[in-house]
């Protein structure tokens, strides 16, 4: 096995994945809020942000879909190690990892009204992160919230299946975000000039 497999996982596990799972979830609970999380050393192209989400969310339980640029045999290998993961196809995938215009959302799992938790998260890689961009209200958002997303009709389209779904995590270095189906997301309003 080669070293890079066995390397880039949480150094005290127990402890780093406490830290990592309160961050991931502070973003869930409050859309908009970028964190930072560290721990993590996945092999590229996979940044540190993805990395601390897989290893923390994932386990031999959870089958993850990764796109054709992140289906690397490095990627794959680490995966496999440090979380026992099966790799399968989008339709059978708990998470998805992969660049937003890789990622077809009608290929992913969006839950049954009898189980709506049967669905996907996505973890979107980002080449940027900010609070800035789409406006963001619900659940966990006290007045609203800006975020940088991909595409605004894709998510707004996302929200109106609630319950059903997806939910979305971004990552971009070592700093995430979440977009779960329960937020509305509408388009940024452009400032008016006044003359």
């Amino acid at each position: 096995m080669q070293a890079a497999t066995l390397e880039g996982g949480f150094a005290n596990a127990p402890i780093d994945a406490a830290h990592a799972f309160r961050q991931i979830m502070t973003a869930m609970a409050q859309p908009g809020v970028i964190n930072n999380v560290k721990g993590a050393k996945p092999p590229a192209p996979l940044s540190i942000a993805a990395g601390v989400v897989l290893l923390t969310l994932c386990d031999p339980d959870t089958p993850v879909y990764l796109t054709p640029q992140f289906d690397t045999s490095e990627i794959r290998s680490w995966i496999t190690f440090h979380t026992g993961a099966p790799l399968v196809d989008a339709n059978a995938a708990s998470f998805a990892v992969g660049a937003w215009g890789d990622l077809t959302l009608t290929d992913f799992a969006i839950g049954t009204a009898e189980y709506p938790d049967r669905s996907a998260t996505i973890v979107v890689e980002v080449s940027s992160l900010s609070t800035e961009g789409a406006t963001l209200s619900g659940p966990g958002i006290k007045h609203k919230a800006s975020l940088s997303l991909p595409d605004v009709s894709a998510f707004q389209k996302n929200a109106a299946l609630f319950p059903l779904g997806l939910d979305f995590v971004f990552t971009c270095e070592n700093n995430l975000a979440a977009l779960p189906r329960t937020t509305k997301v509408t388009a940024p309003t452009c400032a008016t000039k006044v003359s």
